[in-house]
């Protein structure tokens, strides 16, 4: 493991689940066994197109799984996180906070600790 500082930690973050609307999705669908589109849109307030371009990025790499079937007449596309997604999601969580351990207090938040 590298020293705490190290710039490396922060370049070893995982792109595909780092940028902040697939990291959201990510989270959504790690507490749920099953999301509707229209629920995962209305949560994270991404429009139909930008949702559906992250969803298939994170498809793509396999973080999640897409099922599109119909409710009666009409189209439902539902997500839910794979196991690999869920591994790639926790890699990311320990990574992240290595590299938050890393980053020294700044001497205003260190002065406001001391006058508390």
């Amino acid at each position: 493991m590298s020293a705490p500082g190290d710039i490396s930690e922060v370049m070893a973050l995982d792109r595909l689940v780092h940028e902040p609307a697939r990291l959201l999705i990510l989270a959504v669908l790690s507490g749920a066994k099953l999301v509707e589109f229209g629920f995962l849109e209305q949560v994270s307030g991404l429009s139909k197109g930008n949702l559906s371009s992250h969803m298939s990025k994170l498809e793509a790499g396999g973080l999640i799984e897409v099922k599109k079937s119909f409710r009666g007449k009409r189209p439902l596309t539902e997500l839910c996180i794979t196991p690999a997604g869920r591994r790639a999601l926790a890699t990311y969580r320990r990574q992240l906070a290595t590299v938050m351990e890393g980053i020294p207090a700044s001497a205003a938040t260190t002065k406001r600790r001391r006058d508390e």
